[in-house]
């Protein structure tokens, strides 16, 4: 590894270290406390007034000052912080040279000792042993903190640069305990969906990631080869097919939680990896799972964040129900003041479109054009709203409205003007959907590289027999964008796709 004067310089300290008889990087630790633990422990005997616990605690060294014969020092640990009080009479003198000489921010280190309380009331640890855990060869961004007269602590030189967190997201994580809160958020996010899912009988599963036939989504998949099987295979693009084959076996309600690949652009609300949540629940349609959206969103915020309420660039969101419902050709027609049913041709939808002075890309269908049109009006929907009957065209997954055979019982719903969820009164007519395969196979051929695959096995299937079913997916990041008031799906996810540096 090639190293920089400051890594020079800490490896010097990692071998003065050995050479004193110590290991920079031991096999364990013998932690008894964490640093939250130590201080509860601590505020308890002072309350008993019973003696000063001793303790042994373990963490990053996130501060010190380093004096005469006294220093001080903060480590960290997922839990808090506590100030380690070190004093040469307490730790012996070639102790506390060693600890001089070679401990530096960042590196992990376990003290032993009595708790105790400084003169300026912080709880402490008077350290009467420390050792190493493993010695930080590379500096962190750590920033620096002052504490005003008022109380309130300012940050300087935080790691900010944002490709560089990204790239680095270990650091990220390491020095920005607001990042780490980000990703507890998700965490419990995630849990409180299981939780409503599992409590109202629905069944967590798991389908391929590897797919033979790639469908449920009008995406581009990307591509792998089985060597041994001499094979292609789709990374898959959505859990849609394999979760509604389940309903053939007799399960009624299923979901999945998990990873989805689309080989596409990349944008603040875009990764080719995501996150999605996919349920279909048997004898119900469209509207029976636009209430279960509405109780499963307002469930999860309240139990993530205790408020249905939440705060999204700047604009305050109620997530409790009832949510706003309108048909996409309405929608449409307000926010553009086009009624794209009256143009039932892509070239005279395009010219009407152009004519608005809106994009409409000569390759693109009409399908596509009255997508396209949706996406102008997107950014307006803040308060949680269904959009919903959408043309066929773009919905060979649903069934067609009883009143009307060009429209499907479909809803997309928004919420903080982004696309969160998509949802299905799901067709089960096994020769419609066959007819519904093959109309997307000649809009591929004409040019739509996103369009689905015939799908034989699930055709087969539903020949079965199919219960009248809802179906829905929703992504995660994007909740979890709505619920940490973050404005890019990369502050969400850990790690982030990223091109490659030259």
């Amino acid at each position: 590894m090639e190293l920089n004067d400051l890594e020079q310089q800490r490896v010097q300290k990692l071998e003065r270290l050995r050479e004193a008889g110590g290991e920079p990087y031991p096999r364990r630790s013998y932690r008894t406390h964490t640093t939250a633990e130590a201080i509860a422990v601590y505020e308890a005997a002072e309350s008993a007034e019973t003696p000063a616990p001793e303790v042994t605690v373990a963490g990053r060294v996130i501060s010190s000052r380093v004096m005469g014969k006294l220093s001080f020092a903060h480590i960290a640990d997922e839990s808090g912080r506590l100030q380690l009080f070190v004093r040469r009479n307490s730790l012996g003198e070639q102790a506390y040279d060693l600890f001089r000489k070679t401990v530096d921010l960042g590196d992990f280190v376990e003290a032993e000792g009595p708790m105790m309380r400084t003169r300026t009331g912080e709880i402490s640890l008077q350290v009467t042993s420390i050792r190493m855990l493993a010695k930080a060869i590379t500096p962190l961004p750590i920033p620096k903190e002052y504490e005003g007269k008022d109380g309130k602590v300012t940050r300087f030189g935080a790691f900010s640069d944002v490709e560089g967190r990204y790239r680095q997201r270990y650091a990220d994580l390491a020095v920005n305990p607001e990042v780490r809160e980000v990703f507890r958020v998700r965490s419990r996010m995630i849990g409180a969906l299981r939780r409503w899912l599992d409590d109202n009988g629905y069944l967590e599963v798991e389908t391929p990631i590897l797919q033979p036939i790639y469908g449920g989504a009008a995406a581009r998949p990307f591509t792998t080869y089985h060597n041994q099987l001499k094979q292609d295979l789709y990374l898959r693009v959505s859990f849609e097919l394999y979760l509604k084959r389940l309903l053939v076996g007799m399960f009624e309600r299923v979901y999945e939680i998990g990873r989805d690949f689309r080989n596409e652009g990349v944008s603040y609300k875009h990764n080719p990896e995501f996150t999605q949540l996919e349920f279909y629940c048997a004898y119900t349609d469209l509207y029976g799972v636009m209430e279960t959206t509405e109780q499963m969103v307002a469930y999860t915020a309240q139990e993530t964040l205790g408020t249905t309420t939440v705060s999204f660039k700047g604009q305050e969101i109620e997530l409790g129900s009832p949510w706003r419902r309108i048909t996409l050709r309405e929608i449409i027609q307000q926010g553009n003041g086009i009624d794209y049913v009256a143009y039932p041709d892509v070239a005279s939808l395009r010219h009407v479109i152009r004519e608005r002075g809106y994009d409409a890309a000569r390759n693109a269908t009409w399908g596509h054009l009255v997508d396209n049109l949706l996406s102008e009006v997107e950014p307006g929907l803040i308060q949680p709203t269904f959009v919903h009957d959408y043309p066929v065209e773009i919905s060979p997954l649903a069934k067609q409205k009883p009143d009307d055979p060009t429209h499907v019982e479909r809803f997309e719903f928004f919420i903080g003007g982004m696309e969160m969820g998509n949802a299905f009164t799901e067709l089960n007519d096994p020769f419609e959907q066959e007819q519904r395969f093959l109309q997307q196979g000649r809009a591929y051929e004409e040019g739509d590289k996103e369009a689905q695959p015939m799908d034989e096995d699930y055709l087969r299937a539903m020949k079965y027999g199919m219960p009248p079913n809802g179906g829905f997916g929703m992504g995660i990041d994007r909740l979890a964008m709505l619920l940490t008031d973050k404005h890019s799906i990369r502050e969400v996810l850990l790690y982030p796709h990223l091109r490659m540096r030259d």
